[in-house]
């Protein structure tokens, strides 16, 4: 890291916006580049977030910024896991130490936030389809202005990509693609013979040169068409030979590359050619993940999205356990290894996230039965559902939020068959710091309504081991919903136990008001009831549903009639989630009577970011926002 302790001003304090970029010389530049890196490296040490990708991206953002008018010409990152860089130099340094806290600096791009945050992200593959639709809106207007976007070889996974790649060739619209290559086996096509293809095939010179010859080749009777034909076969396998654009210029894209993404000046003359064209380009670019910090270069899978760190020496800050409570995601993973030793029909599937899902044990242990699809969502579901045609028994773990780019595919291939596919919802409910774009609030809404399909959502590490073995005894869809983080420290037991669906438990029995909760809030509710009870005398119930559909209906008609109020409880939006379901089935049951109905859950906003702890607070899902809650149904008998 560079040096803190120096006393010269830092070039970035001078630096508000992309317009100042564009005024600095060549020296300068590679200054500024340095003082960004260590801006990153410092602020993330103490917020956590994206490090690895942004500080890949540090000398692309500079040029591009010495190159285009950004209060004119649009830019679009895809994801947003690089754009830290892109925040510090476009008036957000000064808060940029408030990175991904509540109130503060998202850790995304966001309209709301910037003027030049000019789309929204957080979901990946979205960015040439929005660049597009800006190029073909400017031309509309009658505007000049340049359309870019970014985009990671990660994302160009997705079928999304390709859609936009294949509307932007046909459309012919003015746009460049910048493909942050960081990853691919073709990096080894970097060197003289790909700056040759890319910058001589493309040229100013050599553009009008094609054009004379195409000119004369079709002034030759008879047989001239013909040999214009078999000059651009012959300049197309030239170019597709020795470079890897062969696969772009068939959606009709003008392929720039390999270019070194950390050689501005090389960046530079590219985009200065780009701006000289006047059709769609690709720009291959190879970028290293964490580039000027040793420890996120030699790891950038840990370094990619982090905690807090120590910025000498990388070490990952120590942050207490209590007793050494797993995570959900790590039970989850252990739990299907365990399960996948008695039931060879067990596979894995995971969309480009075998660490976050827990699912990297089962890949070593079960090499054969584990398949990482990429950021495919889509995909991964209906291929899911191929394999459960043919007997297997697929888990498909996703995160919740990404679980939505796949909607059509739950609801068409897998619940319209009736196939035994379990969808492994990871990060259900308040996810933190990413914030809105990665929120898990939807999917009791969006899964419960789907014909055939089963919602369970445990209210304990252990009975996220209880939920997979009871999937493995239906022979239909099955949607298992649980948290970020850790545990509420319930023993595991050795092994899992299925339950009968449509059965909830009573975890404590009382008198007057019920809790029915559902999922992480059921732990806080009990500890809410019993601190008002040691308070007041008041003893509540407090009754885990754990059954979303099939709706545990005998004990909810029993706890309605015998409770004079029901408080609902959960962590996902109240429009059409598990409190609606309750309401509707006691509704249809004609079982409501005099009972009071009080909901808690996530209001109809966008809830921001924020660590879990704050957002619970804030939208009195807590334990004490639960206690109040009851107090007010006890004080209204």
């Amino acid at each position: 890291m560079p040096d803190k302790s120096q006393s010269s001003p830092r070039l970035l304090d001078s630096i508000n916006l992309p317009s100042d970029v564009r005024k600095l010389d060549q020296a300068q530049l590679e200054q500024l580049a340095e003082e960004l890196r260590e801006e990153i490296i410092s602020t993330v040490s103490q917020t956590g977030g994206h490090l690895a990708p942004s500080l890949g991206v540090v000398e692309l953002t500079l040029a591009l910024m010495s190159v285009f008018d950004f209060d004119h010409d649009k830019l679009v990152w895809d994801v947003g896991h690089q754009a830290y860089a892109w925040k510090l130099l476009t008036g957000r340094k000064d808060n940029f130490h408030t990175l991904r806290k509540k109130d503060g600096v998202s850790g995304f791009p966001k309209i709301a936030e910037s003027e030049y945050d000019h789309f929204g992200v957080g979901h990946s593959s979205t960015s040439i389809s929005a660049a597009l639709g800006m190029a073909v809106a400017r031309d509309l207007s009658g505007k000049k202005n340049e359309v870019i976007s970014i985009i990671g070889d990660g994302s160009m996974t997705a079928g999304l990509a390709f859609e936009g790649l294949n509307l932007a060739g046909h459309t012919d619209k003015k746009m460049l693609v910048i493909l942050n290559d960081n990853e691919m086996s073709i990096s080894k096509n970097v060197g003289a013979m790909s700056h040759f293809m890319s910058r001589n095939l493309s040229s100013r010179w050599v553009r009008r040169f094609k054009k004379d010859v195409e000119t004369i080749l079709n002034a030759v009777p008879a047989i001239g068409e013909e040999m214009l034909n078999y000059a651009r076969k012959s300049e197309l396998s030239l170019k597709s030979f020795f470079t890897p654009g062969m696969l772009f210029e068939a959606f009709e894209f003008n392929y720039m590359g390999p270019i070194d993404g950390h050689d501005i000046k090389a960046l530079q003359r590219a985009f200065r050619l780009y701006q000289d064209l006047d059709e769609p380009v690709l720009l291959h670019v190879l970028t290293k993940k964490g580039k000027g910090y040793a420890p996120a270069e030699s790891n950038p899978t840990f370094f990619h999205g982090v905690g807090q760190f120590e910025p000498e020496t990388g070490q990952a800050k120590k942050v207490a356990k209590v007793n050494s409570v797993p995570t959900y995601t790590d039970v989850f993973g252990d739990t299907l290894c365990q399960l996948a030793k008695q039931d060879d029909r067990i596979m894995a599937i995971t969309a480009a996230m075998p660490e976050g899902t827990g699912t990297a044990c089962f890949e070593k242990k079960f090499p054969d039965r584990f398949i990482d699809v990429g950021i495919c969502e889509q995909h991964a579901v209906t291929f899911a559902a191929g394999l459960a045609t043919q007997g297997y028994r697929p888990f498909v773990a996703i995160y919740s939020t990404f679980m939505q780019r796949a909607y059509d595919q739950i609801v068409h291939d897998v619940c319209l068959q009736n196939l035994p596919v379990t969808f492994c919802l990871d990060r259900g409910g308040l996810v933190g710091e990413d914030g809105p774009t990665h929120h898990g609030v939807f999917d009791l809404s969006f899964m419960r309504h789907i014909p055939n399909m089963t919602v369970l959502v445990p209210s304990s590490e252990a009975e996220l081991a209880d939920c997979m073995a009871t999937a493995l005894t239906h022979d239909g869809p099955v949607a298992i919903r649980y948290p970020r983080g850790a545990g509420y420290g319930v023993p595991l037991k050795a092994k899992p136990e299925p339950f009968v669906l449509g059965t909830g438990e009573i975890m404590i029995q009382g008198e007057g008001v019920a809790v029915i909760s559902v999922g992480s809030r059921t732990y806080p509710a009990i500890e809410a009831v019993k601190e008002l009870a040691a308070e007041t005398g008041k003893q509540a119930t407090v009754f885990n549903a754990r059954c979303v559909k099939p709706l545990p209906e005998k004990q909810l008609l029993e706890l309605a009639k015998t409770h004079d109020s029901l408080l609902l409880l959960e962590e996902n939006v109240l429009q059409g989630g598990f409190s609606s379901a309750v309401l509707e089935f006691l509704s249809d049951s004609d079982a409501l009577g005099n009972c009071r109905i009080k909901r808690l859950g996530i209001p109809d906003e966008w809830i921001e970011h924020g660590t879990q702890v704050e957002l619970r607070e804030q939208l009195g899902i807590n334990t004490s926002g639960i206690k109040k809650a009851v107090q007010e149904l006890f004080d209204k008998k």
